[in-house]
C-alpha cells in the first residue's frame, strides 16, 4: 500500500526539481575522492552548554550555577539528572560531560567525540529567530543570505547529494542545489489504482516521465524506516476510539522516541551505497528559561539516545563520517529566578563520527569570573562556528577554501578553518 507521504513526494514537485524525485541516483563519490559522510544536527532554542559540558573545574562555576552545579563524584541536586541522580561525566580537569550523555562519553573515549565550548556564529544579539538565521544562512549577520551554507556546499560538489530529514525544508538546506527531502510517513493511505491513473499523465512529459516511474520503482524501498517509526507512533494513538472503526496512528511520536528515530532514519538513508553524503536533521525544545534541569536531563537524554541510534544505523560508514551538532547561542552564565538560564551568547557544539580526532574538549575557554563575562553575563565566544563548518567542509570533504571563503560562507575570506578537528578524506577513507 502506496502511503500519503510517499504520493505527496511523488506529485508535489516542480519540473525545476523534478530531478529530486529519484533519490540519489549513482553518483555519490564523484569529484572529491573518499566516500565521506555528514550530518548537522540542529537543536533549536538554545542549548546550554554549561549544563551539557559543565566547566566543573573553572573557581566561578559553582557559585554562578549553585544547585544546578554537576560535578563529578558528587550526586547532583534532585531533579537534575533522571536516576539516582547521577553525577556529571568527567572529561578532565575543567569539563565533565552530563549525566545522561552515556554514550557520548563512550564515544569521547573511543576519541570519537569532541565536544567544543565557548563557540557562537558572528551574530551575538539574543533572538532565536535572528540567531538561528546568521547559523543557517552562513553569513557574518542575520538575512546576509536567502539560501543555506550547506546547500551551497552540496551545489559546489558535483555528484554529491543532500537530505533533510524534516517536513519543511530548512534554510541550511535550501538553496540552488537540488536536494531531496524525507519526513516520517503519514498516516493516511493512498489507493495504488490512483497512482495508476496519473501515471499516463507524467508519461506525456519528457521531464516527469522518468522521475515518476523510478519514484514509483522505488516505492518499498524505505518501507522497514516507515514501519519502524509508525510501530514506534502506535502507541500515541487517541485513547478514544469508533467501536469498529481502526485506530489512526499519529504520523510521529513528539515524545522521546522521537530524536532517536529521525536519526536513525539519517543513518540509514546515509549509509547506503549511493546514499545521500550530505545530511541535515532538527530538533526542537532546548530553550529552559525555567526547571531547566529536569528538562535537560530528558532532552540530553534524547540527544544521547539519538547518538546511539545513528551511530548503529550508520555502521558501515561511521569511520568515514561527522556529525555536528549545532545550536543558536548559548545561556546565561547565572541561573535566573526560576531555576533556568535566559539568552546568552558563546555555548557548546559537538562533533563525532569515526573520522573526528575526538577525546578531548576543543576550543578556547574564556572563563567565567565576572571580567570574563561578554557584558558580565554570558560566556564570551572565542570561536566563530563557521570555522568548524569550515574545517569540516575542507579538510573531510575536500572542498577548496577559495571556494568555502567566496561561495559556501561568503566574505569569510580572514577567517580560517578551525584546525585538527578531523581527519583527512585519505585516512577516513
Amino acid at each position: 500500500m502506496t502511503s500519503r507521504r510517499d504520493f505527496l513526494y511523488v506529485i508535489g514537485a516542480s519540473a525545476a526539481s523534478a530531478a529530486a524525485l529519484t533519490l540519489w541516483p549513482g553518483t555519490s563519490q564523484a569529484a572529491t575522492g573518499a566516500d565521506t559522510r555528514l550530518l548537522v544536527l540542529m537543536l533549536r532554542g538554545g542549548l546550554d552548554g554549561l549544563h551539557a559540558v559543565p566547566p566543573w573545574g573553572d573557581p566561578a562555576y559553582v557559585r554562578l550555577r549553585g544547585a544546578m552545579a554537576l560535578i563529578p563524584g558528587v550526586p547532583a541536586a534532585a531533579g537534575a539528572s533522571p536516576a539516582a541522580h547521577s553525577p556529571a561525566l568527567q572529561l578532565d580537569s575543567t569539563f565533565a560531560l552530563h549525566p545522561s550523555l552515556v554514550f557520548a562519553r563512550q564515544l569521547y573515549g573511543a576519541g570519537q567525540f569532541m565536544p567544543l565550548v565557548a563557540a557562537a556564529p558572528p551574530y551575538w544579539g539574543r533572538s532565536h529567530f535572528d540567531a538561528q538565521d546568521c547559523v543557517e544562512n552562513g553569513t557574518a549577520q542575520p538575512h546576509g543570505e536567502r539560501t543555506g551554507w550547506l546547500n551551497r556546499a552540496v551545489a559546489a560538489m558535483p555528484g554529491v547529494n543532500g537530505l533533510a530529514i524534516a517536513t519543511v525544508m530548512p534554510l541550511m538546506m535550501r538553496g540552488p542545489a537540488s536536494v531531496a527531502s524525507w519526513s516520517p510517513p503519514l498516516p493516511l493511505q493512498i489507493n495504488p489504482v490512483l497512482l495508476q491513473r496519473l501515471e499516463p499523465l507524467y508519461g506525456d512529459d519528457p521531464r516527469l516521465a522518468g522521475p515518476f516511474a523510478q519514484a514509483i520503482t522505488d516505492q518499498g524501498r524505505d518501507q522497514a524506516i516507515d514501519h519502524d517509526l509508525r510501530d514506534a507512533s502506535a502507541s500515541t494513538t487517541d485513547a478514544m476510539m469508533t467501536p469498529g472503526v481502526p485506530a489512526i496512528p499519529k504520523a510521529m511520536p513528539w515524545g522521546p522516541e522521537r530524536l532517536p528515530r529521525l536519526m536513525k532514519a539519517a543513518g540509514t538513508f546515509m549509509a547506503r551505497d549511493n546514499g545521500p553524503r550530505i545530511g541535515f536533521v532538527e530538533d526542537y525544545g532546548w530553550d529552559t528559561h525555567a526547571n531547566e534541569a529536569a528538562i535537560l536531563a530528558r532532552k540530553l537524554k534524547e540527544l544521547d539516545d539519538g547518538f546511539a541510534a545513528f551511530h548503529a544505523a550508520a555502521t558501515a560508514v561511521w569511520a568515514r563520517t561527522v556529525l555536528i551538532v549545532v545550536t543558536e547561542f548559548g545561556r546565561t552564565a547565572a541561573i535566573n529566578g526560576t531555576n533556568g538560564t535566559d539568552h546568552g551568547t558563546g555555548g557548546t557544539l559537538f562533533l563525532a563520527g569515526g573520522a573526528v580526532r575526538g577525546g578531548r574538549v576543543a576550543g578556547v575557554w574564556p572563563g567565567m569570573a565576572t571580567s570574563d563575562l561578554y557584558q558580565q553575563r554570558d560566556i564570551h565566544a572565542t570561536t566563530d562556528i563557521r570555522a568548524v563548518f569550515k574545517a569540516v567542509l575542507a579538510t573531510h570533504l575536500a572542498l577548496d577554501e577559495g571556494i568555502l571563503a567566496t561561495r559556501v560562507f561568503p566574505g569569510s575570506s580572514t577567517l580560517a578553518p578551525a584546525e585538527g578537528l578531523v581527519g583527512t578524506p585519505a585516512s577516513a577513507a
